[in-house]
């Protein structure tokens, strides 16, 4: 049994930079949860147009509604059971912006044919996105976002591009500083550039039997359509 991020890249998660490897390989199997600390130098919106849509967004934990420069930020990648038996991992990213901390929550898990993962949204999980993971030349990670749908009740739909995104992450790590570096741009076809935050962090190593999954951190409402 290997972490689900392994299990979707195969032989290319080999070819990630050695700290890459170990921070993607959180899960059941490693018994590992990761905390990433540190300081996004920059969070970005695109033109007026998006302000409705991120406020939106911020009530279910989806996106971040304001702007703001070197916000210091924790990422949480911590490993549990769903209540559907799936193995499931927490990006739960906190941005302590001034007023008011604002959270971005996301929860990763193996999509049925075992070739990407699924991307769960916000704290109800309306929204989910195919991801697609890949090594760089340098040993840094790209990841892509593909279709995205929008779930509630008997409603299960593809989000059409004119209204949906897609989200672009590169993590690398620097061996002269010991921190990971991030770069997140989320663009709309039609519209350009929506979204985006750029920093680096620290990552930090727990035991999750010793941890466990603290409150919070799982969303309000699971879907268990994949």
């Amino acid at each position: 049994m290997t972490s689900i991020f392994r299990t979707v890249m195969g032989p290319d998660f080999d070819r990630l930079h050695p700290q890459l490897r170990r921070r993607f390989s959180v899960g059941l199997a490693s018994g590992e949860a990761c905390t990433g600390r540190g300081v996004m130098t920059r969070i970005w919106h695109g033109g007026a147009f998006v302000k409705p849509f991120l406020a939106l967004g911020t009530t279910r934990n989806i996106l971040v509604p304001r702007t703001g420069r070197n916000v210091p930020f924790t990422i949480e990648n911590v490993p549990y059971t769903d209540t559907f038996g799936r193995e499931t991992v927490s990006f739960v990213r906190t941005f302590r912006l001034p007023g008011r901390p604002r959270r971005f929550d996301a929860q990763m898990v193996l999509s049925p044919k075992r070739d990407r993962v699924l991307d769960y949204l916000g704290t109800h999980q309306h929204l989910a996105s195919e991801l697609h993971f890949a090594a760089e030349p340098d040993g840094s990670l790209l990841i892509r976002s593909g279709e995205h749908r929008f779930r509630e009740g008997v409603v299960d739909v593809r989000v059409p591009e004119l209204v949906g995104a897609t989200a672009e992450v590169r993590e690398s790590y620097d061996d002269d500083t010991g921190r990971f570096r991030i770069q997140v741009r989320v663009v709309n076809r039609y519209f350009g550039p929506l979204f985006g935050y750029e920093g680096t962090f620290q990552a930090t190593y727990t035991d999750i039997r010793g941890c466990g999954v603290r409150p919070g951190l799982r969303p309000v409402r699971e879907e268990s359509r994949a």
